[in-house]
């Protein structure tokens, strides 16, 4: 019996086998492309090379461990946060997601701040808009890329499109939540 982790990093994906005794048994990292950087405050990255180097690792460390996938008794997820990757009605990607640390969306935090105001928002989600939390990347690509905009359907953090491509699912968890600037900590749900 072992248990899987999949750490979905900036510079590559990494597994992990944990025994029935806690103990790691094997580790795989699979890298991927780097953020691109195009302009000043700009990084993106596709994720569909999150999967790819996901896969990769999961089928590195099984091979390099000996263990095949049915010995493995459940996974956990974890990694970068804030990104954001965008589905269209048939799940597919709509544009290299913005990661964390993309900070061109000051006009949209400081519109948010403007807005709602930012006692408002501290009270709302226990956290004050960040450039780097998903909201303002959200409200960028509606500001600048009203077409791209129009298409989303589905929005997810990096670790959760991994999640995706694995179960079908949409879903996250509290901690990768909680840095979108649209979880209400305080209450554990959506705002």
């Amino acid at each position: 019996m072992y248990w899987l982790g999949i750490d979905v990093g900036t510079g590559g994906t990494r597994a992990l086998l944990v025994n029935a005794e806690g103990r790691v048994a094997n580790s795989f990292t699979a890298a991927h492309e780097e953020m691109r950087m195009e302009r000043p405050l700009w990084a993106e990255q596709h994720p569909e090379n999150w999967w790819d180097a996901a896969q990769g690792a999961i089928q590195g460390v099984l091979a390099e461990a000996g263990i095949r996938g049915d010995q493995i008794s459940g996974i956990g997820l974890s990694g970068q946060m804030h990104g954001l990757t965008l589905l269209d009605e048939r799940n597919e990607v709509i544009r290299p997601a913005l990661i964390w640390c993309d900070q061109r969306s000051q006009p949209q935090v400081d519109w948010i701040n403007e807005t709602v105001g930012r006692e408002t928002v501290l009270r709302s989600i226990a956290n004050p808009v960040l450039t780097g939390f998903t909201l303002p990347k959200l409200l960028w690509v509606r500001d600048h890329e009203p077409r791209q905009y129009e298409r989303v359907r589905h929005m997810l953090l990096p670790k959760d499109y991994v999640r995706f491509q694995l179960t079908g699912e949409y879903a996250s968890d509290v901690s990768d939540a909680s840095g979108t600037a649209l979880f209400d900590v305080l209450k554990r749900d959506w705002s």
